[in-house]
């Protein structure tokens, strides 16, 4: 039994949503947010006490960009779903790598510090300037996804893949954080048609 541990609205959306597109049967295992301050027996499942944790029997992952792409690579074609990743024998695959790592390290990055030092943090903690300059920050590496959802509807290999729930998530999350007021109309599209899909709704319900 695949088992996902996950908090509402975190990184750990993104392999759900993916459990949700391939119809696996998986075990869900939410938590409070922050889990390592309101659920700290759960650091004896991750000592970081970050989400997600993903197990595939003794297979252990924490990162969510990497657990969609061994889902996908593990489990799709079985599921008749090979689609939602990208081979290397097909042109797109660079791109859809280089997507699948920008999503965190590149696109979500700055709005981890937005998110802490505008609303974690305690009152006397939060730096505005701080927040205001990452923010700042995210909408440059926002150019890339503009770019790339202007001319097509997906972002590689012209159907939705692992790459849309990575970099999917990103700008979701931007909505719930409160910094998505100037998305550009080609992001503002792409991000209802993710939205629109029938497994996340499924995945942001549960």
């Amino acid at each position: 039994m695949l088992k996902l541990y996950h908090c509402k609205n975190a990184r750990s959306l993104r392999p759900l949503w993916m459990l949700e597109e391939l119809e696996l049967p998986y075990e869900l295992v939410v938590l409070p947010f922050p889990p390592r301050a309101f659920a700290k027996e759960y650091l004896g499942i991750n000592p970081l006490g970050t989400v997600p944790c993903f197990f595939d029997g003794d297979v252990r992952m924490t990162e969510s960009s990497a657990i969609c792409q061994y889902l996908v690579d593990k489990f799709g074609a079985a599921q008749g779903k090979q689609h939602l990743g990208v081979t290397p024998s097909e042109r797109a695959y660079g791109a859809y790598l280089n997507w699948l790592y920008f999503s965190d390290a590149t696109l979500t990055f700055p709005q981890t510090i937005v998110l802490r030092y505008s609303q974690l943090e305690p009152e006397a903690r939060r730096l505005p300037q701080a927040a205001t300059d990452y923010r700042a920050w995210f909408y440059g590496r926002l150019r890339a996804v503009t770019a790339a959802v202007s001319e097509h509807e997906y972002l590689c290999a012209d159907r939705f893949t692992a790459a849309d729930i990575a970099v999917g998530y990103g700008l979701f999350l931007a909505t719930q954080i409160g910094i998505d007021s100037d998305f550009p109309p080609p992001v503002r599209e792409y991000l209802d048609r993710l939205m629109a899909r029938p497994a996340f709704k499924r995945a942001a319900e549960k």
